[in-house]
């Protein structure tokens, strides 16, 4: 697959999806690590002599409502990104508030070698999530080459991550992956196809819902020596093994297949085998821990408890490769950090081992208490990621580019 270092675009028009859905409050950024993470292929590319024009969407623009599509669209203005942009490169950046159309085009005429123009948000654009052809192709009309850096995005075929370059590479123009790219798919590859002698093979699954990562359970089961359940989708494989959950969370629909799956796995599942719990979950008068896995009446779910913690932790230090996405508990609120941080310390502790987060409330943990450098790999695309692992290896922005 070519990469941005195989790309020839001196002079060229080269636009660049990037993934800087950044999180805004009152119009100013509140982590630009994504922006951050761009900067070489952008530095690279203004080093070519390309003329850059950088792409990405930001937050969500409701379509169907007119009014909060109007508010939605203030919210989730780019022009900042752009400010921060320019402060971080050290030169200036224009930015085009346009999506479509002359204003756009001309934008795009007047840049010179080296320059770099952000465009305004892409989903103000309708047609962005549907794939729009006549949107992709009005877009793919002032490139020359196109590079795909949004990694978080991967996973959606929107026209600006999969309809651009199909249109490009259908006329034999250039496109590629960018840095950023790169980097997620050589990490992620490993946890994807795992060696014999890189296991074994420990993946660890929280988060809330069961049903949002069937189809990455049932690869993990296939995949790995071990899979550790937290959090609360641990709780919906707990009532449907037949314990009591108390007023745990858990899923109706997902109660046989998280049965089916268990009984399919032949051990390689590990549950919860002692839990946290509390009378509330904004406002905790009582805090305890279970004897066992059964969870009384009238108290819910907040954390895995400490034979649990010792359980996960002796089964994590045997890995050679690991992967972690979803916290095994509560770890917003100080009381049910302690499952998620002895998580965290046990993967960060690994020696002669592959450790990769799978972006999302993982990799906000990871960072939160201060262990983000002692992984091997920390994915800038929590749904990407799950979605790379699910689809053995496959993406639809990624696989677009081609050889």
């Amino acid at each position: 697959m070519k990469t941005v270092k195989d790309l020839k675009v001196k002079g060229l028009v080269v636009f660049v999806r990037c993934d800087f859905n950044v999180p805004l409050k009152d119009g100013a950024i509140r982590d630009d690590n994504r922006i951050v993470a761009a900067l070489p292929t952008i530095k690279d590319l203004m080093a070519k002599g390309a003329k850059v024009v950088l792409m990405s969407h930001l937050g969500k623009v409701d379509h169907k409502d007119p009014e909060k599509c109007e508010a939605d669209k203030k919210k989730n203005n780019m022009a900042p990104v752009a400010t921060r942009l320019a402060e971080l490169l050290g030169t200036k950046v224009v930015f085009c508030p346009a999506t479509h159309g002359e204003e756009l085009a001309t934008c795009v005429k007047g840049l010179k070698e080296g320059e770099v123009m952000l465009m305004q948000n892409t989903r103000y654009e309708k047609g962005e999530s549907k794939n729009d052809p006549a949107l992709a192709k009005e877009w793919a009309a002032l490139a020359d080459a196109y590079v795909m850096d949004a990694f978080g995005s991967a996973h959606r075929a929107h026209a600006s991550t999969y309809g651009i370059p199909e249109v490009l590479k259908a006329e034999g123009k250039q496109t590629a992956i960018g840095y950023l790219v790169e980097k997620e798919v050589n990490a992620l590859k490993r946890v994807v196809d795992v060696k014999e002698d890189a296991r074994p093979y420990v993946a660890i699954l929280g988060g809330f819902k069961v049903s949002d990562k069937i189809k990455v359970i049932e690869r993990l089961i296939e995949k790995c020596d071990k899979v550790l359940i937290g959090g609360a989708m641990a709780y919906t494989f707990a009532k449907a093994l037949g314990n009591q959950i108390g007023t745990s969370p858990f899923e109706e629909d997902q109660l046989e297949f998280a049965k089916s799956c268990y009984e399919k796995a032949n051990g390689k599942i590990v549950l919860p085998v002692d839990c946290v719990v509390a009378n509330d979950f904004d406002n905790p008068t009582e805090i305890k821990v279970t004897e066992d896995n059964n969870i009384p009446e009238g108290f819910m779910g907040m954390d895995v408890g400490p034979k649990t913690r010792a359980l996960y932790v002796s089964e994590i230090k045997k890995a050679k490769t690991l992967f972690w996405n979803g916290p095994v508990g509560v770890f917003e609120k100080e009381e049910f950090v302690e499952g998620t941080v002895a998580v965290c310390k046990a993967c960060a502790e690994l020696k002669d081992a592959f450790t990769c987060i799978g972006g999302g409330d993982s990799a906000a943990a990871v960072k939160q208490f201060g262990y983000k450098d002692q992984f091997s790999h920390v994915s800038t695309g929590g749904g990407a990621s799950l979605e790379m692992i699910e689809n053995d290896g496959h993406l639809p922005g990624i696989d677009v580019i081609g050889e």
